[in-house]
């Protein structure tokens, strides 16, 4: 009887059989042990594998300190990461996404959590994607103190794979920035993104590669994958990698611009476009005026408009159109702000200024004039 129930036992069903891979899980986390290891700080306690992120604030060094939190993915652009097997870009994105939100409102990032949901679990694609995230955090100054893979047989295919992330930070309370400082006379300044970020890769994909191939990678079929390999003459590079660079970490930057001058807000230009998100930022009564003779959007997004014949304005509400980051920024402190991010390495440029509003139709910001 004994002999005949371990056959039973077997030959029966299992978690691997089910689709779900308990060694592969293990194998992942020994491969992004290393990663994890560059991103932390001198808070952190404890080490990758417990049940919980451990993180000692040291509430002595605030005067009065708020938490920060932020939530965030990496969308559809995970499928041009799948479609060219280039999966530590998105990690970057995914860090980014979090920590530039946290800084609108003047927070530090302390530390990051990050969520991976695959139907197979890949144990080099996930240390591929981790190191990117690490690399991420090492950029914003922050800690990775913990995560969770888990795969998804069943419900998602088996290339299939997702990414979220959650972020806390720290700002003292009477340092908060947002649109409680932001005065008439404030101006704007523009800091440049690195590309396309992370926002607006449906229409991406529906204008470069048109309908989905549900049996390719990212559902980008044989020509798309070409088109993405080529090198695009205007872009100097090709398509993939102008498509794939990371979006840019603003927050060590954004923070060093708030330490040395007087900066009334942030506003972080992701899904909505530019006049949508600095109007998150602008309170009633007040009108900001973005002048787009200003800058000359990349040449990423000129490429986007002529394939898709897309319109100035659904170009301007779906995409960042080369400004990643706005500083509303008292008038005095124009030129100290812009002085800080050139000494970081960060274009940036005057691009508008604060009104009191002359209408009553609600609107707070808007984007005038032509690109040259």
């Amino acid at each position: 009887m004994t002999g005949t129930d371990g056959a039973r036992a077997s030959a029966g069903a299992s978690y691997r059989a089910a689709g779900v891979d308990v060694a592969a899980g293990e194998r992942a986390v020994e491969a992004m042990r290393g990663h994890v290891a560059r991103a932390t700080r001198p808070e952190v306690v404890g080490s990758l594998g417990g049940f919980a992120g451990l993180f000692a604030l040291d509430t002595g060094r605030y005067r009065k300190p708020l938490l920060a939190s932020s939530t965030d993915g990496v969308g559809t652009k995970i499928a041009l990461a799948r479609a060219l097997d280039v999966h530590d870009t998105v990690g970057i994105d995914l860090v980014a996404m979090v920590v530039d939100d946290l800084v609108v409102c003047g927070a530090e990032p302390l530390f990051l959590l990050d969520y991976i949901a695959c139907g197979s679990l890949d144990p080099s694609r996930v240390a591929s994607i981790v190191a990117g995230i690490a690399t991420g955090c090492e950029q914003a100054g922050c800690a990775l103190v913990g995560g969770e893979t888990a795969e998804h047989p069943g419900l998602m295919g088996a290339d299939d794979y997702d990414l979220a992330a959650t972020g806390i930070g720290v700002v003292e309370a009477d340092e908060v920035l947002g649109p409680e400082r932001v005065r008439a006379g404030d101006a704007l300044i523009a800091i440049a993104s690195s590309g396309v970020h992370s926002n607006g890769f449906s229409l991406v994909r529906h204008v470069l590669f048109g309908a989905v191939d549900p049996t390719a990678p990212g559902g980008i079929g044989a020509e798309g994958q070409a088109a993405l390999r080529a090198v695009e003459p205007a872009l100097g590079t090709t398509l993939g990698e102008a498509l794939l660079t990371p979006t840019r970490i603003y927050a060590k930057d954004c923070l060093a611009a708030a330490a040395a001058a007087e900066v009334r807000a942030f506003a972080h230009i992701t899904g909505g476009g530019l006049a949508a998100n600095l109007a998150r930022v602008i309170p009633a009564g007040l009108l900001a005026t973005l002048d787009r003779s200003t800058w000359t959007p990349p040449a990423v997004f000129a490429l986007l408009a002529e394939r898709g014949d897309i319109p100035l304005a659904e170009m301007e509400q779906t995409f960042n159109q080369g400004v990643g980051m706005i500083a509303v920024v008292a008038p005095g402190a124009v030129d100290t702000t812009l002085a800080v991010l050139a000494d970081r390495g960060v274009p940036a440029w005057l691009a508008g200024h604060v009104d009191a509003a002359d209408a009553e139709d609600g609107l707070t910001a808007r984007v005038t004039g032509a690109h040259p």
